[in-house]
């Protein structure tokens, strides 16, 4: 059983809810993916509503996977730089996969999905993302072809007295 990609989804109330779902579901299993448990869907939507702005804006590009019952089952984000000595790359940012699904394989179709829709736009060249130290997403990404290319120490404050390293790592999109 594999999931079914869609790249730039018109986004409806069903999509936006189920992202917000899945973004509290993978966050409340402990997934880093830019807050930490507890949180409702109510902590969720002002940060969705950001991606979605920079949708709108033409800034950020929506990858969606689905389940065999049509459920919100994966998502990345795809964020264009706007800065003309950096738009031969792009930022992945919330990657995230359903925690029921977790062990099927699917982390690593998202990614190859991710890959293909940045080959997909043009003039992208390779994909830069960040981690959270401590989580062992840097080894995943790591056998998704991802290489560490920068780290800073401390950068991220899960809680008083657990800091954790910002993980830099890229993709260059000719070499896979």
């Amino acid at each position: 059983m594999t999931l079914t990609f869609e790249l730039d989804p018109k986004v409806d109330t069903a999509l936006r809810e189920g992202i917000v779902a899945l973004w509290a579901d993978v966050s409340n299993a402990g997934g880093a993916v830019g807050f930490v448990p507890p949180v409702t869907a109510d902590d969720i939507r002002p940060e969705l509503a950001r991606h979605l702005a920079a949708m709108d804006a033409g800034r950020t590009r929506l990858l969606v996977g689905r389940d065999a019952d049509g459920a919100v089952a994966a998502t990345a984000f795809l964020a264009l730089n706007a800065h003309r000595l950096m738009a031969h790359w792009l930022w992945l940012y919330t990657v995230m996969v359903h925690p029921r699904h977790q062990g099927k394989g699917y982390g690593r179709e998202l990614m190859d999905a991710a890959a293909a829709a940045a080959r997909g736009i043009d003039g992208i060249e390779a994909i830069r993302l960040t981690c959270r130290g401590g989580t062992g997403a840097d080894r995943f990404y790591g056998s998704c072809g991802y290489k560490e290319v920068g780290r800073v120490p401390d950068a991220i404050r899960v809680a008083d007295g657990d800091d954790r390293d910002d993980i830099i790592m890229l993709l260059p999109l000719g070499t896979v």
